[in-house]
């Protein structure tokens, strides 16, 4: 099926654990046996051996300069290291614009904890894509970097390349982006990566499933932290806006009697340094069933974050590839609503993943 050559902005925990994963799985060849892990060992033909990263970006000196294989395992990098035997890639990370994906209050906390500003210069990020022949861009920057994911989204528009927008800047759930790619003829998936099991998708599961038992949700909240420069970036509320819409939106979209604004809280609580890369979510559900009687659900979930993600983010890499290989451009309705919070259009989970397996057997355009 040949080689699918991405590329990523911001060389963090999540692109360290997708990174990781590339070469952890790099043996996977066939899609019968089950692989712990893996949603798909083989995705429309191709294998995870198949991705190759063939350029990067970010703003830290500790960073830039270096090869891929020795950038992601750079401060403040702390997710945990599954597959540290990872050879040079003959990547060097170039310094990408800051923008506002370096927000100012991370200044006052340690180095280990926060970034440190490249002096390099800045490269021409289009040209340097063009240049690795890259397919795809995949989006890792910082919660609540807008301009700079917009930056971002017009290089890959210009170098022809797909999009992935794992954070929640509102690319291909906005319409005038989505359609600008499907000008161009390039497929998007977004926007705001889900995790394998995270707080959202086990959120969702859980109100969808007593609504379908016929109780009543009167209030709801979903509670996180974590040690990680995400949450460190997040202890700047005014970054929060598109985060909190997103991750709402993940869990009341779906619910056929909404909760107000008042009855269901969801967003990223605090920053507790010793955590690193481990997210702990606290959501509580109050209700009532039958006779009106009341009912409440307290639940605890702890996980290693960014591996989480990559366990979504190796499979929408192969599908916008397949999108590609189709020329089919625009946002990629049923990957979008299957891998990402806030997608054009919000799907149930079960509805969505029957839709994207049609869409992997060529049974469905989006």
């Amino acid at each position: 099926m040949g080689k699918i050559r991405v590329a990523i902005a911001g060389l963090g925990n999540c692109a360290s654990a997708l990174i990781q994963g590339i070469f952890y799985y790099k043996n996977v060849e066939d899609d019968q046996d089950f692989v712990p892990g893996l949603m798909h060992n083989i995705l429309g033909g191709y294998k995870i051996s198949d991705i190759e990263i063939v350029a990067a970006f970010d703003i830290d000196k500790r960073k830039v300069g270096k090869d891929v294989s020795e950038a992601i395992f750079a401060k403040p990098n702390c997710t945990k290291i599954f597959c540290k035997d990872i050879p040079k890639i003959g990547v060097e990370v170039k310094r990408g614009p800051v923008l506002d994906s370096f927000a100012p209050h991370m200044k006052n906390y340690p180095e280990e904890n926060t970034f440190l500003i490249s002096e390099e210069k800045e490269v021409d990020v289009v040209e340097e894509l063009k240049k690795a022949r890259a397919e795809i861009l995949i989006n890792y920057l910082p919660v609540g970097s807008e301009k700079a994911t917009e930056y971002y989204a017009n290089a890959a528009l210009d170098a022809n390349c797909a999009f992935i927008n794992c954070i929640p800047v509102f690319i291909a759930s906005n319409e005038r982006w989505a359609k600008r790619f499907e000008e161009k003829g390039l497929p998007i998936i977004g926007d705001d990566i889900k995790s394998q099991i995270g707080a959202s998708i086990l959120h969702r599961t859980i109100m969808r499933l007593i609504e379908s038992r016929g109780c009543i949700i009167d209030r709801s909240y979903q509670l996180n932290f974590g040690g990680n420069t995400d949450f460190l970036n997040m202890l700047e509320r005014s970054r929060l806006t598109s985060k909190k819409i997103s991750k709402t939106e993940a869990v009341n979209s779906l619910l056929s009697r909404k909760l107000s604004y008042d009855n269901l809280h969801i967003g990223p609580s605090d920053w507790v340094p010793w955590l690193n890369d481990n997210k702990i979510s606290y959501i509580r559900i109050e209700g009532r069933k039958f006779g009106n009687v009341p009912f409440e659900i307290d639940v605890k979930l702890s996980v290693e974050d960014s591996p989480n993600s990559a366990g979504c983010v190796i499979d929408a890499i192969r599908i916008a590839k397949l999108a590609l290989d189709r020329k089919i451009g625009g946002a990629l309705i049923s990957a979008s609503a299957y891998l990402m919070k806030h997608p054009p259009i919000q799907i149930p989970d079960e509805k969505a993943r029957e839709m994207l397996e049609e869409f992997i057997r060529g049974e469905r355009e989006r």
